[in-house]
């Protein structure tokens, strides 16, 4: 039997990859194209040349599996944050289907460059930590994250509860990184909660939306009773988990008709989720708090709010992850995480990468290590302004 050497088969990879994509993903979308004259194919004579310029003419001797990693993550270092190329560890891992532990330090992350913070549990060992959205990650256990995928990085956080993970992290504007060794604990079940602020004002906090996050934002709101009749303010920020699904689900509370959703992909009609019948039980003004660590669910029930004249953003602009990853898979074990669709607003506007643009914008400094957060919330005090002048 004819082996290939790890020379021919780099050569053969570089060369054949990109080809192999397209028509994988053309065919699973339902519509490949021809490549002739596509932008970007043009350049793979160049591509090719470099790489056989690498392997015959520099100084020494590469390390060709390196070289060919590096080529293949090269591919997708300017998509978006969840696609990436993925070597077969990374592939068996997630054909396994094995669940990730429970436990880990209460973050969401995805990438910039390093592993990014973006949602940060309530209360979780993460926060109690000093950590904050929008911190990088530069290693994991002494792991650097620069070429690590967001799905590494989100199997490397999870563990066994009681168990720690390394973290060093850096933060804008900080001379220096930190290193920190956050305890894992398992997350709790509450999704939401509802209290009265000191000038009346009723204000529901959501903390997740996994699993139970509807029904607990209802009976939150439903406890404040009569507090909640001129308006609620409903707080996401820093939530950047649950399904977009999750979001949905959670939208049909407010919104009785219109749009809820739509997912678009690149080679088919627009799919739109609209209300049905029962939806929008709760029908008093909303305000929602977003901030930067706002994504996902977050992001998709925020967009429906909005976009339906159902609530008005307070904040920052969202983090922009509302897309649909799918695994392509490679020759010898090897895979692509692509973004195949990606959720939009009523008017075309992708939620995904974009995120979504407050109606009032609220600047949050960013705190150094070690000092704490402002007592006073801007954010908050904005949004109690905001909802005393809608329309009752």
């Amino acid at each position: 039997m004819n082996v290939m050497s790890p020379r021919t088969r780099l050569l053969a990879v570089v060369t054949s990859t990109p080809l192999v994509i397209l028509v994988l993903v053309g065919g699973m979308l339902g519509a490949a194209r021809p490549v002739t004259g596509q932008q970007g194919f043009d350049d793979l004579p160049v591509l090719r040349d470099v790489v056989r310029l690498t392997l015959g003419a520099y100084v020494e001797t590469p390390d060709i599996e390196k070289v060919m990693d590096g080529a293949m993550r090269g591919l997708t270092d300017h998509l978006d944050a969840a696609s990436a190329y993925l070597p077969p560890d990374e592939v068996r891992a997630l054909d396994a289907g094995t669940p990730l532990p429970a436990a880990t330090p209460g973050i969401t992350v995805s990438k910039q460059f390093y592993i990014k913070v973006v949602g940060l549990r309530d209360d979780s060992p993460a926060a109690r930590a000093g950590l904050r959205s929008g911190d990088f990650l530069r290693d994991i256990d002494g792991v650097p994250t620069r070429d690590m995928s967001v799905h590494t990085a989100t199997r490397m956080l999870a563990g066994r509860a009681g168990s720690a993970v390394d973290l060093l992290v850096i933060r804008t504007n900080m001379a220096e990184p930190r290193a920190m060794s956050i305890t894992r604990e398992a997350p709790g079940t509450v999704r939401a909660t509802g209290r009265r602020l000191p000038g009346g004002e009723a204000y529901v906090r959501v903390t997740s939306f996994e699993a139970g996050a509807t029904a607990q934002i209802a009976a939150a709101v439903h406890d404040l009773g009569t507090a909640a009749a001129p308006g609620v303010l409903i707080d996401l920020r820093d939530v950047a988990d649950g399904t977009p699904e999750a979001g949905i689900e959670a939208a049909r509370l407010f919104v009785a008709s219109g749009t809820l959703a739509t997912l678009a992909a690149k080679h088919a009609a627009p799919t739109t989720t609209p209300a049905a019948t029962g939806d929008g039980a709760l029908t008093m003004p909303t305000v929602l708090l977003v901030s930067n660590g706002t994504g996902q669910a977050a992001e998709v029930f925020a967009a429906a709010l909005a976009d339906n004249d159902r609530a008005s953003l307070v904040g920052l602009p969202t983090a922009g992850l509302a897309g649909v990853q799918t695994l392509v898979r490679l020759p010898e074990g090897h895979g692509l995480m692509l973004t195949t669709a990606r959720y939009v607003r009523t008017d075309g506007t992708p939620i995904h990468e974009r995120g979504l643009r407050p109606d009032t914008f609220v600047d949050v400094p960013v705190v150094p290590f070690d000092q704490d957060p402002p007592e006073a919330d801007a954010t908050l005090a904005k949004a109690i302004e905001v909802l005393k002048a809608l329309p009752r």
